[in-house]
């Protein structure tokens, strides 16, 4: 299994691009992966022909390096390889479909074994086991209904059966029973992606000393100019307030460059681009493509980006750099009506922008007069090791101005 994102630790074999007998070059696409961030396309680099599946399509949280399938040399040797397993390797293999160096993890069971068990569990077996995991079990005096698997379809191996501890079991039988019993609710699986979400975020909020700034922001001459440029687009472009805040922000960013970085540890990481991650709500989690180098870029053309980004981040197509890095995050919740709301910071970034919906208020003028203004209002959270709150008010001010004076975008 490849590591094909900085913070996968497994993955998921989705599918198989080739089937035994089929011919591999280097470059092709050999199977479908699914990592804690996004379904990538897993290129091969080796050259020859695929003799054995050592991982079968389906497969969840493979650990990295784990051996998924066998190239050999010449097709004529399918045969030899139809009993392999990765503990007795045939002279005649060539590669291992493995990223170097192997990391060594526990010792897989055998293809057999596997082939076994399932056999097993269609003749009637309550719980699904593989052999080596019933022999130890009963060597070790276990009772297999307290043993919580971990293999695909929960499937119990003997790597359970090794870590089994005995005061989990009560808990287990009362998990058992209460699941048998009522129909009341569904566990949901996790996926690798909602792993890493939940992780992260939760090292940020408890890590992390968060603080908010908010201020209101007088969104009419912006609409106004939304309006204006759309009617004029020829169905080239249809800008979103979205846009207009993207735009924005890396402009004042641009301004204030300690919010435009990020904290090392160590040392404090200062960006010269302004590298803008857009918070997208996906069916498998939240994601955030980067529109990168914003400030440099007009706002049609973060538009188009947008969309394009946005539509593979919903199909699960992402590649890895339109995704991964980032310099300061914005999530915008106001398509659901949301007045405003506070967002949790993406580490190692320095700040994130929460954007609520945009509503009629009642508001002073300067001359003490009454009057209706469309209105929005902006939250920044801060991380007060890297950006204090001077600096963020200050940035806020910066972005205020800019979006009630948005002709100044252009310039």
């Amino acid at each position: 299994m490849p590591a094909l994102s900085p913070t996968m630790t497994q993955g998921n074999l989705v599918s198989w691009k080739k089937k035994i007998g089929d011919a591999v070059n280097p470059g092709d696409v050999i199977a479908e992966v699914e990592t804690d961030k996004a379904q990538i396309d897993f290129e091969c680099q080796e050259e020859g022909f695929l003799v054995k599946v050592l991982v079968q399509e389906g497969t969840k949280d493979v650990p990295i390096s784990k051996p998924l399938a066998v190239l050999a040399e010449n097709k004529e040797d399918l045969d030899s390889f139809k009993d392999f397993t990765v503990e007795t390797k045939p002279a005649e293999a060539k590669k291992v479909v493995t990223p170097k160096p192997v990391i060594e993890t526990q010792k897989n069971e055998s293809i057999i074994e596997k082939k076994a068990d399932v056999a097993e569990a269609k003749e009637g077996e309550r719980l699904l086991a593989s052999p080596v995991a019933r022999m130890m079990a009963k060597e070790k005096g276990i009772d297999l209904n307290l043993v919580q698997g971990t293999g695909p379809k929960n499937r119990i191996t003997k790597w359970d059966v090794q870590n089994f501890s005995p005061k989990e079991s009560t808990q287990n039988v009362q998990a058992v029973a209460s699941a048998q019993s009522t129909n009341l609710f569904i566990d949901i699986p996790l996926t690798n992606m909602r792993k890493v979400i939940a992780q992260r975020l939760t090292e940020s909020k408890s890590q992390v000393p968060h603080y908010y700034l908010s201020v209101d922001i007088r969104m009419d001459s912006l609409l106004a100019l939304r309006e204006k440029l759309n009617a004029k687009s020829q169905q080239q472009y249809k800008l979103s307030v979205n846009d207009f805040i993207i735009k924005a922000c890396a402009s004042a960013l641009k301004q204030h460059p300690h919010v435009n970085s990020s904290w090392q540890k160590d040392f404090i990481r200062q960006y010269k681009n302004a590298d803008i991650s857009i918070a997208v709500s996906t069916e498998t989690g939240l994601i955030t493509p980067i529109i990168k180098n914003a400030c440099c870029k007009g706002i049609a053309t973060i538009s188009n980006e947008m969309k394009e980004l946005a539509g593979k981040a919903k199909a699960n197509k992402l590649q890895p750099h339109e995704f991964q890095g980032g310099s300061f995050t914005i999530s915008n919740l106001g398509m659901f009506g949301i007045k405003n709301f506070t967002a949790i910071i993406n580490p190692p970034q320095a700040c994130i922008l929460a954007v609520g919906t945009t509503e009629k208020r009642v508001v002073v003028e300067e001359s003490g007069s009454f009057a209706t203004q469309q209105v929005m209002n902006l939250t920044l959270s801060s991380d007060h090791r890297v950006v204090d709150g001077a600096t963020g008010a200050k940035f806020l001010q910066t972005l205020k101005g800019l979006l009630e004076d948005p002709i100044t975008l252009m310039l």
